[in-house]
């Protein structure tokens, strides 16, 4: 039987050996693996993804003739979505490999694949932007957060059912193990939100390579709190030297925290340089209070002067895989 995290008491994995917890945590039931497949086929059925579908059967095709195993160019894309190939390596040195290159992998239905976006949502962190609502509820003292804690049951929890959405999630059992093992290596971190009575409130995950971070989900299960501990990160993140975070295609979440789309283009060429600087080493441990972060920036007027009235639209992950 499957362990599901939004109920079971995480306390009582605490003594085991990260192996074993993961054994029991990176594992999905038999019904839960067929539901995953069919929303996964049925994903890729609406108008606006159905134009990825081709693409992605010619890859599937030559793939089968002539298997390729080199990471692809970022900039040689087979549909609009950007599509790029197939993965058949997700050891840690190929995926830090891939973020370096500006691929990531994607996979809803199929086979998983390497994706490069035309545009990528990045924030640079002199343009961050924390709502009023937001900081007030950050100085109430009512959240802590912490970094590295417990990976293993952040990305459990990003894989979990979402109120209102269909359960439709690229982060497998396999998925859990490659990112557990970039996490070993150094180069995945996770962000907790803990609530008074100790419990796990929210949370996200990415990967730190070079000067970039990459954040790849987060979860939330009170008001708030993923942007609790994503501004947290943020912060960090700023006052490490970091040069920018990644968060691939726009939300409303941080598209209000004061994330951007750039080209492909303009994207490879910021992730250039930041790859030949030196990020944050070792586990990361928060160096500032939820109160001290509330007050970055000190001004809101200055953040609304720079972006006048700007709504970017919320893009749909049309690819059709």
């Amino acid at each position: 039987m499957a362990l599901d995290v939004d109920r079971f008491d995480l306390s009582l994995l605490s003594g085991r050996a990260p192996d074993d917890r993961r054994g029991l945590l990176f594992r999905e039931t038999a019904a839960e693996r067929l539901e995953r497949c069919a929303l996964g086929l049925l994903w890729p059925l609406r108008p606006d993804r159905l134009a990825g579908l081709p693409a992605l059967a010619r890859l599937v095709l030559m793939d089968l003739i002539a298997p390729d195993q080199a990471l692809p160019d970022p900039e040689a894309t087979l549909n609009a979505a950007g599509l790029c190939g197939l993965v058949h390596d997700l050891s840690a040195a190929t995926l830090v490999a891939a973020y370096e290159r500006g691929l990531f992998t994607f996979a809803h239905v199929g086979p998983l694949k390497w994706v490069s976006p035309p545009e990528r949502c990045v924030l640079f962190f002199n343009e961050i932007h924390l709502a009023r609502k937001l900081r007030r509820q950050m100085r109430q003292g009512r959240y802590t957060v912490t970094f590295d804690r417990d990976f293993e049951a952040i990305i459990k929890a990003c894989a979990g059912r979402r109120d209102g959405k269909w359960h439709v999630t690229w982060i497998t059992p396999r998925i859990m193990r490659a990112y557990a093992e970039l996490f070993d290596a150094g180069y995945a971190h996770s962000f907790e939100v803990w609530n008074e009575a100790g419990a796990l409130a929210g949370g996200g995950y990415g990967v730190a390579v070079g000067g970039a971070f990459f954040t790849e989900s987060q979860f939330s299960r009170e008001p708030n709190t993923s942007k609790i501990g994503f501004s947290a990160l943020n912060w960090h993140l700023a006052r490490w030297g970091y040069r920018f975070n990644d968060g691939k295609w726009p939300t409303r979440t941080t598209l209000d925290m004061g994330f951007r789309s750039i080209t492909r283009r303009r994207f490879l060429g910021e992730l250039a340089k930041a790859t030949q600087q030196g990020g944050k080493d070792g586990r990361w441990s928060p160096e500032a209070d939820l109160r001290t972060i509330a007050a970055w920036p000190e001004a809101d007027a200055a953040w609304s002067e720079a972006h006048p009235t700007r709504r970017e639209p919320v893009t749909r992950e049309a690819m059709g895989f």
